[in-house]
């Protein structure tokens, strides 16, 4: 293999004078002909500044790119790039966003050929049931996978990819891995893999490569995968080159997380109760909350129903979903992309109209969103005007009016301190990365103190070690607090890690809850005494293996008719999803 892309010195910088941002601090990288490299750390670090250098997207401060030995100047086709946001036009259906692109780079073919070609990656991505959907329609995981088709038919010489599978649930990502895995193999494809999953990197890569975290970011010590093609995923486990590779790039990243020093330990939380847990003011109300069939009954759904209108006729999403969680107790909700789970959080956070049954939330009816159930979506929705100082102080104020003006402070402080943003707080939410917004989204339903918890995939965009950090840092909160929490996830592991019990859905449409899991692991967890328990691994599996049967489920041609096409974050319109954000802004304004 010879020299194909070459990095020299490459320095990027945003802004300038005293509001200058440096991001990269002199990269330099060979990646030759054929080779697969991943490049994992932390959010803000400059990974996706670093792919958008190569693409030809951003034009570097110092240094340069090269391309087969050219200056990279503009973009190109030969370099092919998804993102971990997908951009399609809404307009268009799936195989019109990538025959947009198939005619533009092959207008010589035949239109025979073309329709061929997009045929074959709709195919490669399991959308072939789809192929007539617009984006509106599809669930975020699908409209990743429409994005990933449309570059890989470009049939660019360099694949570059930015996280793309990071917001996929296990088996769409597994599947997708898969064939990128066999793209690189048998087209001998050039690929950069931008990843937040050391597990990923190790499975795919020739070469896994540390970004070392900004200002000035640097790339870290490579480490060479040598573990023979092709890898299975559950072989890996018993093969100890791997067990190796895993352990020293996670102590390298964790060592220099540890080196950026983000969080401050020493701010003290201030005694001072939320609004919304003040005492009852009659005695039906004060009676019903002692009770302790109400404490067994906090949160209650009774056949709650969500049916949305289609152009073929009413669309049951969500069918007669019964729960009851006691108070204090937090669950898990999994399922596969696009089978209700964020349309069921949606509707408890009263964001979302119920069509049928009823929700209660501490012995009242939810009927409208409100500062007592706190929300984190997975897509961060902030005031880009607004510092992240100002973004959960909001909320703080709304909650904490008797609080005075130093205890609210300290409160924001706190939280934001927490998930390891001190030296951020008064950057404007337009100058922070999208992992650091979901962080200030998490501090802020936080700082609310909330009756309940809503989270739906409110990891999926960090970087692994800041999710592991995250899941402790909500560990932590979640023991001090006692609040009764939903976590919406597609990750097994944080399920079981999170969660009393785990919530497992059906696939939509009628999805339903299909089968509940008692996680009975002592408290307080981490992520290396879940390992070492001995019954980690058959709760694993068992997660596993109703995930696995729902798919093949799925897989059946009369479902794959019927997909549910919406799911809150994941499958509604843009329109809905605009709604939601405003909604979680009023929840904390």
């Amino acid at each position: 293999m010879s020299k194909f892309c070459e990095i020299k010195g490459l320095v990027k910088n945003y802004g300038s004078g005293k509001n200058v941002t440096e991001v990269l601090g002199g990269i330099d990288l060979e990646i030759k002909e054929g080779e697969f490299v991943a490049i994992v750390g932390f959010s803000g670090s400059g990974k996706t500044t670093l792919v958008s250098s190569i693409a030809g997207l951003v034009s570097p401060d110092e240094g340069q790119v090269l391309f087969k030995g050219k200056p990279v100047k503009e973009p190109s086709p030969e370099r092919g790039i998804v993102f971990q946001s997908y951009s399609l036009m809404p307009w268009l259906s799936v195989y019109g966003n990538i025959a947009l692109a198939v005619d533009e780079v092959f207008s010589s073919w035949s239109a025979a050929k073309r329709k061929e070609h997009i045929l074959k990656y709709i195919d490669m991505v399991g959308l072939s049931h789809a192929i007539d959907r617009r984006p509106a329609e599809l669930s975020g995981g699908m409209r990743q996978r429409v994005a990933v088709a449309r570059a890989l038919a470009m049939q660019p010489e360099m694949l570059l990819l930015d996280e793309p599978l990071s917001a996929l649930d296990a088996l769409t990502r597994s599947k997708l891995q898969d064939e990128i895995e066999i793209i690189s193999q048998q087209e001998k494809k050039t690929i950069l893999l931008i990843t937040n999953d050391v597990d990923e990197a190790i499975l795919l890569a020739d070469r896994v490569i540390p970004l070392n975290p900004g200002p000035k970011a640097t790339l870290g010590p490579e480490f060479v995968v040598n573990i023979p093609r092709p890898r299975d995923r559950t072989e890996m486990n018993h093969i100890e080159e791997f067990k190796t590779l895993r352990k020293e790039i996670t102590e390298y990243l964790m060592k220099v997380g540890a080196e950026a020093g983000e969080q401050d330990d020493s701010l003290i939380l201030p005694d001072i109760t939320p609004n919304t847990a003040f005492p009852p003011n009659n005695a039906a109300e004060k009676a019903a909350q002692v009770n302790p069939l109400t404490l067994d009954r906090y949160v209650e759904f009774s056949k709650v129903t969500k049916i949305y209108p289609t152009p073929k006729g009413p669309l049951t999403v969500v069918d007669e979903f019964d729960l009851k969680l006691k108070k204090g107790e937090f669950i898990s909700l999994i399922g596969h992309s696009g089978c209700g789970k964020s349309t069921v959080l949606s509707m408890v956070a009263g964001l979302n109209e119920i069509s049928d049954g009823g929700i209660i939330l501490d012995n009242k009816e939810v009927t409208t969103a409100g500062p007592d159930r706190g929300v984190v979506f997975q897509a961060p929705s902030l005031f880009p005007w607004l510092t992240a100082r100002e973004n959960v102080a909001l909320g703080v104020e709304r909650v904490y009016p008797h609080g005075s003006k130093k205890e609210r402070k300290e409160i924001v402080e706190y939280y934001l301190s927490r998930v390891g943003l001190a030296d951020a707080m008064d950057k404007k939410a337009a100058e922070l990365s999208n992992g650091m917004k979901q962080r200030v989204g998490i501090a802020r339903a936080f700082a609310l103190s909330p009756k309940l918890l809503l989270l739906d995939e409110p990891f999926g965009m960090l970087d692994s070690l800041t999710r592991w950090d995250l899941q402790e840092v909500l560990m932590d909160v979640w023991k001090r607090t006692q609040v009764t929490a939903i976590c919406v996830t597609h990750d097994v592991d944080e399920a079981i890690l999170l969660a009393d019990r785990v919530i497992m859905m059906t696939n939509g449409p009628n999805a339903k809850v299909g089968k509940i899991l008692e996680v009975d692991l002592p408290r307080p967890r981490t992520r290396r005494q879940l390992l070492e328990h001995q019954d980690y691994y058959s709760l694993r599996e068992e997660l596993l293996s109703f995930l696995e049967e729902c798919e093949r489920e799925h897989d059946e041609p009369e479902n794959n008719q019927q997909e549910n096409p919406i799911d809150n974050q994941e499958g509604k319109s843009e329109t809905e999803n605009e709604n939601n954000m405003d909604g979680e802004q009023r929840l904390s304004a």
